[in-house]
């Protein structure tokens, strides 16, 4: 969907359709999702870190987390996918617990972001303590490079994660940056890496893992043909992909496609994915693969059809983007990421860096450009001034640019830095996805600090 960019209404009509703070009344994650895919109906929450299990079949549970864990009994042991995060790991372990002493044979890793992992520690002291055999842990091979990374990028990390969930009031278990390491001392690290498919037999069951890059390069999606189920990790999270995060490293968005595509073919009767419902019926699976696929599709086709005709990544961002009447779908809505950044990250993969402003690939440093634009306004005072006016009149992309010129011509200005956090708060507050809300919501704390010396 190609947009006028000067129409900016597309994101105010968003703001008013995008989901609340609702609230948790319907206790069976299948039977919600079931009357929001039939009906329409989004009048709860869709994506619930309760910490509570749920039994969907004799020998198939799921527990609702930050990130879920799945659970399948065999007759060798549990089957687990995912173990949430560290600062969750002691409660989604106590649900587990709840419905199953069986020991866990294997946990699989849909992929190696901390919330999936950061709980393994607590998997392999809990069967430390019951005298199991030690959990065999299957992942990609790219989990123990992303691990390395980590390791490599620690304070970078948690920097991100503390900015990212920063943006969130109120949210329990949503920090996830908050801890001294990133990736816990205590994770468990694969100790069978598998590649672009294979197939596990534990206790009368199959477990047949697919690789697909997507959110991640390190994704593993499974067909179980006994429950006629899929295992999706982030491939379905209940909200618009995470396919463009603004703070993280490169994702995929046409593979990601793709995938959802060929998952398709199963013709499942569970979608279980590790954030969000759990989706029962093989048309209601297929209805949200099937929207989830559309949107990366349309925004992969349009920017690479501009991107070939040689268009700007300034045009592109300003003109491409999905239909709202997809967005506003309960599994759709834009309130983690957002199409604008997957936009960036398509041209960041089939474009790289430069931009296409020439004068962005060897600029003067920010502040030397900025004292210049002050000089020529007639000082940061009048830019200041100018900024307010614009985020008055609500033209807060605008506002924010100026605001940033004065402050970096002016870092002392305490009349800048306080028009900052206002500005950056009203846009913090008038955004829709947690990526801007967070971003937006550092700096307005940055700038209120700066005052309140």
């Amino acid at each position: 969907m190609i947009l006028d960019p000067t129409d900016d209404g597309y994101r105010r009509r968003m703001i008013g359709k995008l989901q609340k703070k609702l609230p948790i009344v319907t206790e069976d994650p299948v039977e919600l999702s079931s009357r929001v895919i039939d009906a329409g109906v989004h009048d709860e929450q869709v994506n619930r870190v309760t910490q509570t299990l749920s039994v969907l079949d004799d020998d198939l549970s799921i527990v609702e987390s930050f990130s879920n864990i799945v659970s399948f009994r065999t007759d060798e042991g549990l089957v687990c996918f995912d173990s949430s995060g560290q600062i969750t790991a002691g409660r989604t372990m106590e649900a587990v617990r709840g419905w199953t002493d069986d020991p866990i044979h294997t946990l699989i890793y849909t992929h190696g972001h901390v919330d999936h992992v950061g709980g393994s520690g607590a998997m392999a002291a809990d069967a430390a303590d019951r005298g199991h055999e030690p959990i065999r842990v299957v992942g990609h091979h790219c989990v123990a490079d992303r691990f390395r990374r980590y390791e490599l990028t620690n304070g970078y990390n948690t920097d991100i994660n503390m900015r990212q969930f920063g943006g969130v009031g109120g949210v329990k278990d949503m920090a996830l940056g908050d801890v001294p390491q990133f990736l816990p001392d205590d994770v468990l690290w694969p100790d069978l890496e598998v590649g672009s498919s294979h197939t596990l037999s534990v206790g009368g069951r199959e477990f047949e893992t697919r690789h697909a890059k997507g959110e991640t390069d390190d994704h593993l999606w499974t067909w179980v043909p006994h429950d006629k189920a899929l295992c999706v990790g982030d491939l379905v999270t209940w909200v618009f992909p995470n396919c463009g995060n603004p703070q993280k490293v490169q994702r995929y968005p046409l593979e990601w496609a793709q995938a959802l595509r060929e998952m398709m073919t199963y013709e499942a009767e569970w979608l279980l994915p590790a954030h969000g419902l759990v989706v029962r019926g093989a048309d209601r699976v297929s209805t949200v693969l099937c929207d989830l696929a559309a949107a990366l599709e349309l925004l992969t086709e349009e920017t690479l059809a501009m991107m070939n005709a040689g268009e700007s990544l300034d045009a592109i961002i300003h003109q491409v983007t999905v239909p709202d009447d997809l967005l506003v779908k309960p599994w759709m809505q834009p309130v983690y990421d957002e199409p604008e950044f997957v936009v960036r990250n398509l041209w960041r993969l089939y474009g790289g860096w430069w931009d296409k402003n020439p004068a962005h690939l060897k600029p003067a440093p920010e502040t030397v450009f900025a004292a210049e634009m002050a000089a020529l306004a007639g000082g940061a005072d009048v830019l200041t001034s100018r900024a307010t006016e614009l985020a008055a009149a609500g033209d807060l992309r605008l506002a924010c640019q100026v605001v940033e010129l004065a402050v970096q011509a002016d870092p002392e200005s305490t009349t800048a830095h306080g028009a900052r956090a206002e500005i950056y708060q009203q846009r913090r507050n008038e955004e829709f996805s947690l990526m801007s809300k967070g971003i937006f919501a550092a700096v307005a704390r940055e700038s209120r600090a700066i005052v309140d010396q």
